[in-house]
């Protein structure tokens, strides 16, 4: 029996372990397409703007100037600043193009620094939303595709910015950390792949079913 590749992200990875039927649903049939909110369009805006203003220094619109402290002081750190930064990686870890039959994990950095001098880089991602729950497995998914990247690099510092919130929340990686996180990562895909191939796909129930789009599941208020 061929096992089916998955290729994933670390959003797709979260939404198959909170619940591997909508998962199913809404990332394997699409049969709910996303739908853009008043929170989604505020995040899109601000990352567009905190983009050109660190790549090309575009001024931030008056509604997005109170990141513009923070901003200033990620652009006087050394190194290489690239916006929006697209990864992607095959099965066996090599870099490769964002689209292909190749890919197998895909990831952006909102903000990656790359210090040469000093083997070092530091990623940010910005967050519009609250900082109750801060989620640093995104920040570890791309510290390690920044070693593979960059594989000069020998340390990521990374950063969950809560511009709204005013909070920082931090983590850090050494390369020699890597192959036992990318382990770990693996054994989660193929609980994936499993799903694929038995078609085995149970719902989670949680408190935040009444805001899921798959309203045909038993556990949904609509249902």
């Amino acid at each position: 029996m061929t096992t089916h590749k998955v290729v994933w992200s670390h959003s797709a990875l979260k939404d198959y372990e909170s619940c591997a039927l909508k998962y199913k649903e809404v990332r394997v049939l699409k049969n709910y397409k996303f739908t853009e909110t008043e929170a989604t369009k505020y995040g899109t805006l601000l990352h567009s703007a905190a983009e050109f203003y660190i790549k090309d220094g575009t001024p931030l619109p008056p509604e997005f100037e109170f990141i513009k402290e923070t901003l200033d002081a990620l652009n006087k750190k050394p190194g290489r600043k690239l916006c929006e930064h697209k990864m992607a990686l095959t099965t066996d870890l090599q870099p490769c193009g964002w689209v292909g039959p190749e890919v197998w994990v895909r990831g952006i950095a909102d903000l990656l620094i790359v210090d040469d001098e000093n083997l070092t880089a530091w990623v940010v991602d910005y967050k519009t939303g609250n900082n109750k729950y801060p989620d640093r497995e995104q920040l570890k998914l791309m510290a390690l595709m920044v070693f593979k990247h960059f594989p000069h690099i020998r340390k990521v510092n990374a950063a969950l910015l809560f511009v709204v919130k005013n909070d920082m929340v931090k983590t850090s990686m050494s390369v020699d950390q890597a192959d036992a996180e990318w382990w770990h990562y693996r054994q989660r895909i193929a609980r994936i792949e499993q799903a694929h191939e038995t078609d085995v796909w149970n719902a989670k129930p949680s408190p935040l079913c009444p805001w899921c789009p798959v309203t045909t599941c038993v556990h949904h208020p609509k249902h």
